[in-house]
């Protein structure tokens, strides 16, 4: 769709320069081919600003580096130009006038191109100004409405927490598995209540929870290995609370329970550079000859979510196979 965007968008420009620009002094035909070299030259231009100037100085905050390039770029535009000039008017139209000096072609060609690839530049970018602000606006409206709807769904957390309080004091002190259950339930659920209203959380707060979750399910599936590796790099920065929890839970979720066969569960979380590494692998059982699907919106409520909160700064990658299922995430920190 955006390619045949583009395609009609230049041909748009392209009709613009010829009819609407034209150079009643010269012949259509002339015109068509001056007009058509410039485009290809605000063309190229534009592209090399788009995929490389924009993300990689402008984005970055970077404007005397962006500028210089941008400069750079439309003079390097205009320079190659000059000799294409002086091929047309001496091989393709040698007559009328075209005594015009090389300097000249050169000045001309420098602010045509300048002129026509700012502009576009700066239409893109207002494009895309819009199209943030537009999504940021969406963002918040969901924010708005996840937090009315926990609002509404959660009940009197000091009820809650002294409920627990009574039933950890009526294990009996000599289960340990049990009480240690309890205290990890508790933890989690005061980080869920009380730590997660928020767009960005502590990654060490975060990793807490997650070792709350995986000892809880670790004591609760006996024939399953559970391995959760934590980087010692994983720590000191922040994250969207409860980003991974879901591909956890499914891994608990579908994990196979076989007699002999190994059932295992592996969760690492690992920081390299500005990047933070996420890898959850389980093994799957098959019933009646079919592997069993990872189902529910525990995944796709992940997906929106990177999408919304890291646009363009994530990568999640799933592989399903009969036996094994895979997530590895790539999260550009902020």
């Amino acid at each position: 769709m955006k390619r045949w965007f583009d395609i009609i968008w230049w041909a748009a420009l392209y009709l613009f320069f010829v009819f609407i620009l034209q150079n009643r002094v010269i012949t259509l035909s002339r015109s068509l081919t001056v007009q058509f070299c410039y485009l290809v030259f605000i063309a190229a231009n534009y592209y090399f600003q788009v995929l490389y100037g924009i993300p990689r100085f402008l984005h970055r905050k970077q404007y005397l580096l962006f500028v210089t390039l941008l400069i750079t770029g439309i003079a390097v535009t205009a320079a190659l130009r000059v000799p294409l000039v002086v091929y047309m008017n001496s091989h393709v139209f040698p007559s009328g006038n075209n005594n015009q000096g090389l300097i000249d072609i050169f000045y001309s060609s420098l602010l045509n191109i300048a002129i026509w690839t700012i502009i576009i530049l700066s239409i893109k970018l207002m494009l895309d100004r819009m199209r943030l602000q537009q999504r940021l606006d969406k963002m918040e409206k969901e924010k708005a409405k996840a937090e009315l709807d926990f609002l509404n769904a959660q009940f009197n957390p000091h009820f809650l927490f002294n409920s627990i309080n009574s039933i950890y004091a009526h294990i009996d002190k000599h289960n340990p598995t049990a009480r240690n259950m309890l205290l990890s339930f508790s933890e989690m659920l005061r980080y869920q209540l009380y730590d997660c209203n928020t767009n960005y959380i502590s990654v060490d707060k975060e990793m807490s929870y997650i070792r709350n979750y995986v000892a809880i399910q670790q004591a609760r599936k006996e024939r399953v290995q559970v391995c959760l590796t934590v980087g010692d790099s994983v720590t000191g920065f922040f994250i969207t609370p409860l980003l991974f929890i879901a591909f956890i839970e499914n891994a608990f979720k579908y994990v196979s329970d076989h007699e002999e066969k190994d059932n295992r569960v592996v969760i690492a979380f690992e920081r390299k550079d500005n990047e933070l590494l996420f890898y959850c692998h389980n093994t799957k059982e098959t019933r009646n000859g079919s592997s069993i699907e990872h189902k529910g919106i525990g995944i796709a409520n992940a997906r929106r979510r990177m999408a919304l909160q890291y646009p363009g700064r994530h990568a999640l990658n799933i592989v399903d196979h009969e036996d094994i299922y895979e997530v590895t995430v790539n999260l550009q920190l902020l």
